[in-house]
């Protein structure tokens, strides 16, 4: 059910996220303004970051992360070891800003 319910509240697009790997996210751009519009979509956004801390450091599980950089979305798959208040802390210290993550999939 409450993947029905997220799926119903995040925005979708047409576009399709362009596949990267983890090593490439430090040549990308993000832009300072938040990608959700909702309180409803951040809280949730919060709620699934921190399941796939749980995932990534415990289970050593792999999510996809789904975000928007200058030239649009992209998608990578990788363990999240870590969030601070500003960020997602993957493998190699590679951040991907949170206000620049669209949705996480585990």
């Amino acid at each position: 059910m409450r993947a029905a319910l997220k799926m119903d509240k995040i925005p979708l697009t047409d576009t399709k996220p362009v596949v990267i790997t983890k090593d490439l996210i430090h040549h990308l751009h993000f832009p300072k303004e938040e990608v959700l519009n909702s309180s409803f979509d951040k809280n949730v956004r919060n709620k699934d970051l921190e399941q796939a801390i749980v995932l990534g450091n415990v289970y050593h599980s792999k999510v996809a992360i789904l975000f928007e950089d200058i030239e649009g979305q992209k998608k990578v798959e990788t363990t999240i070891w870590g969030v601070t208040d500003k960020a997602v802390i993957l493998k190699g210290d590679i951040m991907i800003p949170i206000h620049r993550i669209i949705r996480i999939i585990y």
